[in-house]
């Protein structure tokens, strides 16, 4: 038995994104305002807006989410931890860190573990007195991850217990792909949520990636697809959807 997911629900699966280096403050005016009118989730930025887009969503339930060590992943455990408090401090209420891939691909599973208990401990302590919680998520890149590589990370993910495991930065070789969102799913614990992203563009593979377990979608594609939805209810009537 499936879950029913209204309208709304479905866009509230939605990180609305603007990951771009030339992106302007028209754009996060932009990305911000669509994100009210939509009812998303959250925009996805990277943290040095999180100020800019913070004030933009004040008095509203849309999230900021700050991208840290993005796209690469390649700075320091130290400076991602940096980050994710600057980012904090700043308004963002979630974070999506990119793992190390070198130190992944070198199978330094001690510094990857590492990394993940400092960025996840401290969106933890920043957590301490909010009324909601500031959700870490862990970006993979599966795109550019062997099997047991992709496994690897699943297994420090169910020792560390972030919020999110993630597929994908966008900004890589590939995106999210179903056969990664189940293989996520299945090797992470329940309470460990699949987040997809990159290359979502229509509402059929936007349906496949929650039928296949994941519960966020980061995508810049969030207005069309959820467009797309609308109709697809308008004509049959319908106020929700299996899933």
């Amino acid at each position: 038995m499936g879950k029913r997911y209204t309208l709304d629900d479905l866009a509230r699966l939605v990180d609305h994104t603007n990951l771009h280096a030339d992106a302007t403050v028209a754009d996060m005016e932009r990305l911000c305002d669509e994100a009210r009118r939509y009812h998303f989730r959250m925009v996805a930025i990277n943290s040095g807006q999180s100020a800019r887009c913070a004030a933009l969503l004040a008095g509203t339930d849309i999230h900021v989410g700050a991208a840290i060590g993005f796209p690469l992943g390649q700075t320091s455990v130290a400076s991602k931890v940096f980050e994710t408090r600057d980012a904090i401090e700043s308004g963002a209420t979630e974070i999506d860190y990119v793992v190390n891939l070198t130190e992944v691909k070198a199978g330094d599973w001690d510094y990857v573990t590492d990394e993940m208990r400092r960025v996840v401990a401290a969106c933890r302590e920043a957590s301490v007195g909010r009324e909601e919680a500031i959700p870490c998520k862990v970006i993979f890149e599966n795109c550019l991850l062997t099997e047991d590589e992709k496994l690897g990370l699943c297994r420090v993910a169910s020792e560390v217990r972030p919020d999110y495991v993630k597929t994908s930065t966008g900004f890589s070789t590939g995106g999210a792909t179903v056969a990664d969102v189940r293989l996520m799913r299945e090797h992470v614990p329940a309470e460990v949520q699949v987040k997809a992203a990159g290359g979502i563009r229509d509402a059929d593979t936007f349906l496949d990636m929650v039928r296949a377990g994941a519960t966020r979608i980061g995508c810049s594609a969030g207005i069309p697809i959820i467009d797309e939805l609308r109709r697809r209810f308008e004509e049959r009537g319908a106020d929700s959807i299996e899933l």
